[in-house]
């Protein structure tokens, strides 16, 4: 059974190719390696043969693994999304309740983080406390060095 995640169009059309690139470019290279190493002689002693062979199973559990992700990918209608609590695609801004610093994040499935952008995991602890708030409420999250608290300020759509 394929556990259900949501991307964004996005993220699901990454997702596409990446696994259109492990198909139709990678698996015929690694077939192309074996053939080249079984012409190299005996395979009993042949490390080449090995690690070609080794190199093409992982490559087909990475893509038996995408395409199982694919099968539970689910594409989020942005349109639908409801701005009076945090969801997922929510862009909140937030308030440091300690130092009253201001930041924003989008949330987004785990696989489309990038801190970097501005863009955290539903499944992070920050992600996980922010969920299902309101404008007005006060996020406690558990941090390694305590709990914070996080004022949301504002609820958009990304």
């Amino acid at each position: 059974m394929s556990k259900v995640s949501y991307y964004t169009a996005e993220g699901l059309k990454k997702l596409k190719d990446e696994l259109n690139q492990l198909r139709d470019i990678e698996r015929p290279k690694a077939s192309q390696a074996i053939a080249e190493a079984r012409d190299k002689g005996d395979l009993s002693e042949n490390a080449e043969y090995d690690a070609a062979k080794e190199a093409q199973g992982l490559l087909e559990l990475k893509i038996a693994k995408m395409e199982e992700i694919l099968a539970g990918a689910r594409l989020i209608d942005e349109s639908q999304l409801d701005v009076s609590k945090v969801l997922v695609l929510s862009t909140v801004k937030l308030k440091n309740t300690q130092n009253g610093m201001l930041m924003s994040y989008t949330l987004v499935a785990e696989s489309e983080a990038d801190l970097k952008s501005g863009k955290i995991s539903v499944n992070s602890p920050i992600g996980k406390g922010l969920l299902g708030k309101k404008v007005g409420d006060i996020a406690e999250i558990k941090v390694p060095n305590g709990t914070m608290g996080f004022e949301i300020v504002a609820i958009t759509r990304s």
